[in-house]
């Protein structure tokens, strides 16, 4: 079945007749009195019905051996470089989400683990990378990268790391199983922030890894899940998995919708740049053709005459909601630099640009007013 009807099809099966599964809010389950699991079940930090109905989905999805769900994405991502020995060398791409780089700045030496920043796009530095360092365990990509909507070849990466005897990580929140699905190549894990198209409405937080074929590393995850306390609500994922089972129709709107931009803002003369995956010129475009099925629902452009008229862009929009986060109905546009901070590498005229599932005609004349606005200064 393709991932649209797995979505649908493949839930954690009720018997009780319920299309819909139920929300099964309770946090324990009645046992034995020798903690015999009567039902299955024990206790909401180790497993609910909800939860496991999404794993399953996600699972099917993706077409790995496995997912678990946590309360967040970054709570997915540490959970998994909390699996890691003491010694191990962790390769990040250079332009990942940026509370991931952080952390990894921040704790991961405290661990015991080495951290590298690497432009794993440029095969010659990652493989650099890879020859020079001991003890490398994982490389972590993003593709299309939070913001720069950078494109990395999965399966070029992938192959690295195995020759190296290493695992690779994509974070591929922004395209979503729909429209990419990294375990097909080659890579050993996939994250998702489910709090973005997944869930799909702005009004949820989760978090999701699911692995390929390491039935160890699963247990190991579980059990760090399940000692962290890093858990998904039943509700929140209860909302997840019914986001998914509209996944696919709502990013073929997100992307119909950003494709039209995108070609809008490429030919306006305040725009400096456009990055968007499948955009003639993008000079990535075959890897986008490659692993990706269209362009997806993020963009990001630059205006012209830096920080301060990428600023004056924002503020002048109508439509468009000044707000982080993506993958929500509506449009959402924010300077990135100012969420990220004085560390961030990310361009000062870069706007992020989720683009929701309004009229394309509407979003395009907010964003020409808005960019006109700066012909009057």
């Amino acid at each position: 079945m393709k991932p649209e009807t797995t979505a649908i099809h493949v839930p954690a099966k009720s018997y009780d007749g319920a299309i819909a599964p139920p929300i099964q809010l309770t946090t324990t389950f009645e046992h034995g009195p020798a903690n015999e699991l009567i039902h299955g079940f024990q206790y909401v930090r180790h497993a609910t019905p909800n939860v496991n109905d999404l794993e399953t989905r996600l699972a099917a999805m993706e077409g790995g051996v496995g997912a678990l769900v946590f309360a967040s994405g970054m709570a997915a991502g540490v959970a998994l470089l909390n699996t890691l020995t003491p010694g191990s060398t962790v390769v990040f791409h250079d332009t990942i989400y940026f509370d991931f780089l952080t952390f990894s700045r921040s704790h991961l030496r405290d661990w015991g683990i080495t951290s590298l920043v690497v432009d794993c796009g440029n095969e010659k530095a990652l493989r650099a990378a890879l020859e020079e360092s001991e003890n490398v365990a994982l490389i972590w990509i993003e593709t299309p990268t939070n913001p720069t909507m950078d494109l990395i070849d999965i399966e070029a990466v992938s192959t690295l790391a195995t020759e190296h005897g290493a695992q690779t990580l994509v974070d591929g929140t922004f395209a979503t199983p729909a429209l990419q699905r990294p375990l097909e190549y080659g890579a050993d894990y996939v994250l998702h922030s489910t709090t973005k198209y997944m869930g799909g409405h702005s009004d949820v937080q989760g978090g999701a890894l699911i692995i390929r074929d390491d039935e160890a590393k699963l247990e190991a995850l579980l059990e760090i899940r399940k000692l962290t306390g890093g858990v998904l609500a039943p509700f929140n994922a209860w909302l997840i998995s019914r986001g998914l089972q509209t996944l696919h129709c709502r990013v073929e709107k997100h992307c119909s919708n950003a494709s039209l931009i995108a070609t809008m803002l490429d030919a306006h003369p305040n725009v400096e740049r456009v990055r968007y995956p499948t955009l003639p010129g993008n000079e990535r475009i075959d890897i986008a053709n490659k692993q990706m099925s269209a362009g997806g629902g993020m963009l990001a452009f630059d205006v012209k005459g830096g920080r301060d008229a990428s600023l004056k862009v924002a503020a002048a929009l109508r439509l468009i909601v000044n707000a982080t986060s993506l993958g929500g109905t509506e449009s959402l546009i924010e300077h990135r630099k100012s969420i990220e901070g004085a560390e961030s590498e990310t361009p000062d005229n870069l706007l992020r640009l989720s683009v929701g599932l309004e009229h394309a005609d509407d979003l395009i004349e907010d964003l020409k007013q808005a960019l006109d606005s700066l012909d009057a200064t």
